[in-house]
């Protein structure tokens, strides 16, 4: 099969446009497979069989496993990258936040945005030969500002040739929810102070009209207050520092026995507001953010995680840089809120 005479390069990692992973899926399509024992793997998993690498388990083999040949060598930095991104992905809620997830292949880019008034929101008839009314999209004012994130893998091949890739694998995996801890927090940064657009988030206080209650108080009536303010928009997602996310839940309204069984049997928090309770220590103790996950954010990715390849396949281990390229923008302003207790 296709998969056992493919030839493995470093300048399969420089191809514009493609992963290495696209690159080898081109070479040798999933599509072959369909109906074969290695039906429901895709390229890079076949070229582990290939060559006998065994990355999981008790039975996985040692890191040095990969550089028998300078051909398996090349899966290396892909093995590193998708281990990382896994670490990235367990725990990550910005795809519970972001409403649009856009990659670009520069360092530059200028979203859109559209601020209606409260006339252009409402639908009215329109009469024969009248004009239609219209809602004005434009693009912001300044560029999305992009942050690089990433750890430095500092290790020498010695030091890790005989470790277990399992083992390896529980350090990757922390690098990578390093990396994702820090884009939460660009991403609330953005969300509470804005893009740069002069967009940050409107903020209430308890105590302060329109909000009800006692100032430094978190109360159900205050909670109550605070959804009215995001119409329009849907209050659906809360985001809460640990401090806050305690005192919410000892809350009588959020003891609801239906409550505590979908936490129970999901481990996810469902608010009597019909909002997700979402954990974000990025977030100031006693503080909430209020999102309508539909409309408020914009994640703007420039290419994929990014691993310095050449090291990676020439055993330079020492402070090889495991990086990737984030940014955030505001869609529409209200569609988030602050809560300060």
């Amino acid at each position: 099969m296709a998969f056992d005479t493919l030839h493995l390069e470093k300048g399969m990692y420089r191809e514009a446009g493609k992963s290495f992973s696209q690159v080898l899926e081109a070479l040798d399509p999933s599509e072959s497979y369909k109906g074969t024992a290695l039906e429901g793997t895709d390229a890079f998993q076949r070229q582990l069989k290939r060559f006998g690498i065994r990355v999981k388990g008790a039975g996985s083999d040692p890191v040095e496993k990969f550089f028998s040949t300078f051909e398996s060598a090349v899966l290396f930095p892909e093995f590193v990258a998708r281990v990382v991104r896994q670490g990235m992905e367990e725990e990550d809620i910005l795809p519970m936040i972001a409403a649009s997830i856009t990659t670009i292949d520069s360092r530059d880019y200028r979203s859109i945005y559209s601020e209606p008034t409260e006339k252009e929101r409402s639908l009215h008839n329109v009469a024969e030969g009248a004009a239609i009314p219209s809602t004005s999209v434009r693009t912001r004012e300044t560029l999305v500002h992009l942050q690089k994130r990433g750890r430095m893998l500092i290790a020498s091949y010695e030091a890790l040739r005989f470790q277990k890739l399992d083992l390896f694998s529980v350090m990757l995996h922390q690098i990578g929810a390093q990396i994702q801890k820090s884009q939460l927090a660009d991403a609330v940064n953005v969300l509470v102070s804005g893009d740069g657009n002069k967009n940050s988030a409107p903020c209430y206080t308890i105590g302060t009209d329109p909000i009800g209650g006692t100032s430094g108080t978190l109360s159900y009536d205050a909670l109550v207050d605070f959804w009215a303010q995001m119409y329009p928009f849907e209050m659906n997602t809360m985001l809460v520092n640990t401090g806050t996310l305690t005192a919410l839940m000892k809350l009588s309204e959020f003891k609801n026995p239906l409550t505590g069984l979908n936490f129970q049997g999901t481990g996810r928090f469902e608010t009597p507001l019909g909002a997700k309770l979402l954990r974000c220590d990025a977030l100031d103790e006693r503080a909430i953010l209020a999102i309508d996950r539909r409309y408020a954010l914009e994640m703007v990715q420039a290419g994929e995680l990014s691993v310095e390849y050449d090291k990676l396949i020439d055993r330079q281990l020492e402070r090889a840089a495991i990086t990737t390229i984030c940014g955030f923008s505001k869609i529409y302003n209200d569609a988030a809120c602050m809560l300060e207790v």
